[in-house]
This record gives structure tokens, C-alpha cells and sequence, in this order.
């Protein structure tokens, strides 16, 4: 039976989060991937922790174990004439490329755009950057911390008198790599029916203003800013998180005709007073329904006062730890977590795919061993003699 992107080739220029995230997307769900890395060194990521084991390794490194699963790595140096020449050999033979090099890098490297279209024209090339590749910011560098700020996130994000704050995720990039995914598959899905491919150029600081609707409906219609809430939902108390005995809780008391029944979750009778009812009055009184709230909420375990909420058919929850995750009953149940086994970081758990479907068509292996799978890649799809391709290793432009 075939996964559901089974035939399609993405030759992979990406390294750190955002392109690996989208590459593994499509590698997850059947799509052959080959990823191109600098011998020697791979993937910068490779070299980052935390490590597997406490074993520092290019082969154990978290992110690139979780972002580059069911992957094959070949390692090509770009910089190089011979490189560069087999990168063009693989090109008629690839439907998608994806790459998050600094803007005018491909250029450099002669495999843009152009080069490729022209020995294959159906192809799809996907460039992933911080501020896209034009503009007066195009050549700037930035690190998560700086995507999120200037994408406007870090300006609603924190308590309202203290300073902005950052995610604790990297989620400018990962939400951009699936920005990167759904664009990219659409695109190559036009050219398997036009035998056309396009440019795809996409922003990482552009995907955070993008999730902004909010803020920027708001000051469209009343030019006034969207201001920092801190864990209190749009100001209003009961919608927000709070802290309890053993860790915290998330609290949504629900629509005011069920006020009566959250003041008695809280076993506070004075939480009944009916200026307390309305949205308005939970915003003006949010400070005294707070101080009611917590002697409750302090007295009570976060799992508690999660089923306390929920059995009354209100949006209760807990703020869950890593060891909670993965003893959570609903993902254990729904068989959530992966295990992979690789032969140097060992058995590992790893985040399933966030989709269900009746087919069981997701394509779970481990992240490739640095350049393993270059001598039978390049002699399947150049096709490259053994010797040829042992000379290369020779050189140092292949490993």
C-alpha cells in the first residue's frame, strides 16, 4: 500500500529547525528525502544540545534526531566544481527542492532557481529565510529571539507593566516550516498536473505578523494596541492560568450562565455575588476574584481541579510537564508516541504525527547517519560507478 506522498523526491538543503521541520513533514508521510550536508560536519544541528545519552556525537544531538527522522543524508560539498556538477546530475530526477541558506547563497553555489528549472522545468524550489529574499532586510541575520520580536509576537506576549517575553519554543520556526510544507505541497502538486514548477519564497518573521490576526484586526478597526495580558485571557479573572498545589492549572470558567456553577467548583460562596456573573464584571473585580480563588486552587492537586472542571463540562486543565505528556492517559490511549531505535543515541521516544487517519501511512525510522546513504543514492539516481564515487570521497567532496 502506498503512503500518501510515495513517488515524490525532495532533494533537502535545509539545516537547524525551520527547513528540517517542513522535511520531515514530508519524509513522515512518505516522501523521499534526501538531505544534502557539508562532509565532514553535517548539519550544524547535529552539534547542538542537550545530547542523547551524554554521548556527544554528531549522531545524537535532540533536535536533529527529532527534526530529520525517516531522512537519508549524503554529504556533498557545494563548493566545490565536482559537488556542485552531481548536485545537477540528481536534478532531473528530484520533484521539490527546499533550502534555508542565507538569501543569494544558491545563487553563489550556481543551483538557483534558473539552473535547475532549466534542466528540469517541472521542478519546485522552496527557499525558507528570516525576512525572505528581498527587501531592505533580506541579508540581516536573526535568531529565534529576533523572528519573534520582529514579527510582532514578543509585543503581546508577557505581563502587561513588565517587559515582553519570548516563547519558551522555537515556534516562529516550526510554524514556518509548516508554512514551507503546505506551500511546497501544493506547489508540487500543480506541477505533477502542469509539468510546470514554480519559486516559493517564504519568511520566517513573516509567518509570526501572519498569526497576529487579532492584533491587527483590533488596531485596524480602533487604532488601539493590542496590549500585554499576562495569564489573564483578554484581562477577565477565571480565564487564565493559576498556580495550585503540586504545578498549575489552566481556568476557563465558560459562559456567565455558568458562573453559579464554577463559584461552586471554587467552594467559595462569596464567588455567587452576581457582580461577579458577567465578562465586564470578572475584567473590573478581576483582583478580588483571584484572591477567592486561590485559597481553592492552592489546597487542591493540578489533576484535581483538571477533572473537577471538566466533569462539570468546563474548560479546565493543568499546565503538563514532559513526565506528564508522556503518561498522559489520552496519548498513551491513542498510542501517540513513537519509539525508534538507533544505533548510537539508543531507544528513543518520539512525538507522533499530529494527524489520524483510517490508513496507518506514516513512514517513522531513525535520523540517517551522517553521509550513509551517499554511495547508494548517487549510484541509484546519477547513476555514479563505485569508483567513481570512492575517487570523490578521495577528493573530500562526497563522504
Amino acid at each position: 500500500m502506498k503512503n500518501f506522498l510515495d513517488g515524490i523526491r525532495v532533494l533537502d538543503f535545509t539545516q537547524y529547525i525551520s527547513g528540517p521541520y517542513c522535511t520531515k513533514l514530508f519524509a513522515t508521510l512518505g516522501a523521499e528525502v534526501l538531505k544534502i550536508e557539508k562532509p565532514g560536519t553535517g548539519d550544524p544541528l547535529r552539534h547542538q544540545p542537550p545530547f542523547a545519552n551524554n554521548i556527544n556525537s554528531p549522531e545524537t544531538g535532540a533536535w536533529f534526531l527529532y527534526l530529520n527522522t525517516s531522512k537519508k543524508s549524503i554529504c556533498i560539498d557545494l563548493k566545490t566544481t565536482e559537488g556542485r556538477d552531481t548536485i545537477l546530475k540528481l536534478i532531473p530526477n528530484i520533484d521539490l527542492i527546499i533550502e534555508n541558506f542565507s538569501p543569494g547563497t544558491m545563487n553563489k553555489l550556481g543551483l538557483d532557481y534558473k539552473t535547475m528549472s532549466a534542466i528540469n522545468p517541472a521542478i519546485v524550489m522552496t527557499s525558507i529565510s528570516n525576512y525572505g529574499q528581498n527587501g531592505p532586510y533580506s541579508d540581516w541575520k536573526a535568531t529565534e529571539l529576533n523572528l519573534y520580536a520582529s514579527g510582532g509576537l514578543m509585543k503581546i506576549t508577557g505581563e502587561p507593566d513588565n517587559y515582553p517575553l519570548k516563547e519558551g519554543a522555537p515556534l516562529a520556526q516550526l510554524g514556518c516550516g509548516q508554512n514551507a510544507f503546505v506551500a511546497s505541497l501544493g506547489a508540487t502538486m500543480l506541477a505533477e498536473d502542469t509539468g510546470v514548477g514554480q519559486y516559493i519564497d517564504i519568511s520566517i518573521a513573516e509567518y509570526g505578523t501572519n498569526v497576529m490576526e487579532n492584533a491587527f484586526m483590533q488596531y485596524s478597526y480602533s487604532g488601539v494596541e493590542y496590549t500585554r495580558v499576562g495569564n489573564r485571557g483578554y484581562g477577565r479573572a477565571a480565564w487564565g492560568i493559576y498556580p495550585c498545589a503540586d504545578g498549575f492549572v489552566g481556568i476557563i470558567s465558560g459562559p456567565d450562565h455558568r458562573w453559579s456553577e464554577f463559584a461552586s467548583i471554587m467552594e467559595r460562596e462569596e464567588l455567587s455575588d452576581p457582580k461577579y456573573g458577567t465578562r465586564s464584571g470578572r475584567l473590573e473585580y478581576a483582583d478580588e476574584i483571584d484572591a477567592l480563588m486561590l485559597p481553592w486552587l492552592i489546597e487542591n492537586k493540578k489533576e484535581d481541579i483538571f477533572k473537577a472542571g471538566q466533569e462539570h463540562g468546563l474548560g479546565f486543565a493543568y499546565v503538563s510537564t514532559i513526565s506528564d505528556i508522556l503518561e498522559m492517559e489520552q496519548l498513551v490511549d491513542r498510542s501517540y508516541f513513537i519509539e525508534i531505535e538507533h544505533p548510537i543515541a539508543g531507544n528513543l521516544l518520539y512525538p507522533g504525527m499530529p494527524i489520524k487517519t483510517d490508513l496507518d501511512k506514516w513512514i517513522y525510522s531513525r535520523s540517517p547517519l551522517l553521509g550513509e546513504d551517499t554511495k547508494p543514492t548517487l549510484s541509484k539516481y546519477i547513476p555514479m560507478t563505485e569508483q567513481s564515487i570512492e575517487e570523490g570521497i578521495t577528493k573530500g567532496y562526497l563522504q
